[in-house]
């Protein structure tokens, strides 16, 4: 089969002096948008999961950075000082999603090639480079779409955990663009989003944007995806990632790991798709990456409703690491990586864009 590619609704864009996103918290049911005015609004927005998905936190940090140079009359010293301050901001944000810190950096090379223009040139620069980051991010996810689709069977039916979309990007996705292009090519059978518990950002955000794109998608709980895999109507997964360590394991949202496992019980090939900008070769293993605590209440209620006893102890990481040895392969922009993967990434990662 084969189904129209669709444009999907922008996850962040610069504005009228502003930066612009769609409050993720509020699909699929209703499309607003949110408009940050100053970096503390946009550190903010990434926080509260207004916006998530680590290209897009990296996206949104280098606008914000854009963003609180334009506000500051600041010049030499000052403004050096305040830079640091948006940076230690922005940072604060979210632990886990090491893109977000790859922009910062990114950014912070601009600012010290730029800083002594000072004025409108280097904030002309700095916008530049934030819109150069939010352009190569979706070409990077086209380019990845395209590989990953060339590693799945001629009639998928895959199992995809969490959203890794464009809702997660600049548009288009990393574990979803690996769908919209297997869908453009006729290999697309079937979609199975688990729901991702305790923010169901399958249920609501991976289904609405393949609804908007007319792919068939079907809603499972988490705890469906073993028994869909034993009746052999699963034979790919594809997720994406929040920081890939130097050997290969995989940060990504929690229950992912487990997916991983039952995916590699089952004879089923496991595909994590993500930008180099994700690699963090500087951490050996997955043992390193911090994992990020979220509140409680995101597990204890739902909608606004609790559901579980008032009083009762929760936990809520909200990442897991899968180890490398459940991993079939890394798709990003530059190639296919697989084991070992201390080699390959290295390798990925050296070669030129």
């Amino acid at each position: 089969m084969s189904f129209p590619e669709v444009d999907v609704v922008p996850t962040v864009a610069w504005e009228d002096g502003t930066v612009v996103m769609i409050d993720q918290r509020r699909l699929p049911h209703e499309q607003v948008f949110v408009r940050c005015r100053d970096h503390h609004e946009v550190g903010a927005a990434i926080q509260d999961m207004v916006i998530r998905g680590a290209p897009a936190i990296g996206v949104a940090a280098a606008l914000g950075l854009a963003l609180g140079v334009r506000n500051s009359s600041s010049e030499s010293t000052t403004l050096r000082a305040e830079w640091d301050d948006m940076c230690a901001v922005l940072a604060a944000s979210r632990p886990t999603a090491v893109n977000l810190f790859w922009a910062i950096e990114r950014m912070r090379r601009r600012f010290e090639s730029q800083v002594a223009t000072g004025g409108e040139p280097l904030r002309t620069a700095l916008l530049d480079e934030a819109l150069a980051i939010q352009a190569e991010d979706v070409a990077a996810c086209r380019r990845m779409g395209d590989l990953g689709a060339e590693l799945l069977p001629a009639a998928a039916r895959v199992l995809t955990h969490c959203n890794a979309g464009a809702l997660a990007t600049a548009g288009y996705g990393t574990a979803l663009g690996v769908v919209r292009s297997a869908a453009r090519e006729g290999r697309l059978e079937q979609v199975f989003a688990d729901e991702t518990r305790p923010y169901l950002q399958g249920a609501r955000l991976t289904a609405w944007e393949l609804q908007q794109d007319h792919i068939p998608v079907t809603v499972i709980t988490d705890n469906m995806a073993g028994h869909l895999m034993a009746r052999g109507e699963v034979n790919a997964v594809i997720v994406g990632s929040d920081r890939i360590a130097a050997n290969g394991d995989v940060a990504n949202k929690i229950g992912t790991y487990t997916v991983a496992v039952l995916a590699k019980e089952h004879g089923i090939p496991f595909f994590v798709v993500a930008p180099v900008s994700t690699f963090d070769l500087s951490t050996p293993t997955g043992a390193d990456i911090p994992i990020e605590e979220r509140p409680a209440a995101e597990v204890t209620h739902l909608a606004g409703r609790p559901i579980t006893p008032m009083g009762v102890a929760v936990r809520h990481p909200a990442f897991d690491v899968t180890p490398h040895r459940y991993v079939t392969a890394i798709v990003c922009e530059r190639g296919v990586a697989r084991p070992p993967y201390t080699e390959s990434l290295r390798a990925l990662a050296d070669r030129a864009p």
